[in-house]
């Protein structure tokens, strides 16, 4: 949603249904779509064009939530560099985004307070295939917070903010969406980051036509 106010036409590809998802949507492996991929001008041959490319591979292996489970045996996929291979090779611009601690250069570190949304502790980062820079203020929260995560109830944090657990309308608000299952938003990302790294994309793309 964010890509799209900041003015792009937008596809999803997803290899689990998305019966809510707002934009043209596609079931496929994103690995496979990405092989797939024509770059601007004639690229490599493949079935597919897009002019610019963000990526989200599971986080499940970076979360500090997910420390527990990988104590204990459970194996996630861990896919960032596979998925940063398999931009690079298109040729065209990329983001990729992930949670904080993933592998990954965080060329733009974002979080609910930088964004008129003090309450929304979230920070993810954002890695882009022209190495953005941005000088910010680093995450800082002062007062009681909301975390999306897991499949609701929230945490104690989140039950000092409201004076009680928080509601799916309380994250609808805290993360400005309101098409989504609680357990979609958990997997979200607020659209006020990537509007804000979407700006910034199509700047990049204009600047590398002129």
């Amino acid at each position: 949603m964010g890509y799209h106010r900041a003015g792009f036409d937008v596809v999803g590809v997803d290899i689990n249904p998305q019966p809510r998802y707002p934009f043209e949507f596609h079931q496929a492996d994103a690995l496979e779509m990405l092989r797939s991929i024509d770059a601007p001008g004639g690229g490599h041959g493949g079935a597919a064009h897009f002019d610019v490319i963000h990526a989200s591979p599971p986080c499940q292996a970076y979360t500090i939530a997910g420390h527990r489970e990988r104590e204990a045996g459970k194996v996630y996929p861990d896919l960032v560099a596979t998925v940063r291979n398999l931009l690079t090779a298109t040729d065209v611009p990329w983001v990729i985004e992930n949670v904080r601690g993933a592998p990954m250069r965080a060329d733009y570190k974002l979080c609910g307070c930088m964004f008129g949304l003090p309450n929304l502790k979230r920070e993810r980062w954002f890695e882009t295939s022209w190495r953005a820079f941005d000088l910010r203020q680093p995450c800082q929260h002062n007062g009681p917070i909301i975390t999306v995560t897991g499949t609701g109830g929230g945490n104690w944090n989140s039950f000092k903010l409201f004076g009680r657990w928080p509601t799916k309308a309380d994250w609808c608000a805290a993360m400005g969406i309101d098409w989504m299952t609680g357990k979609e938003m958990s997997q979200a990302i607020p659209p006020a980051y990537t509007e804000y790294i979407g700006r910034r994309l199509i700047d990049h793309v204009k600047a590398g036509a002129s």
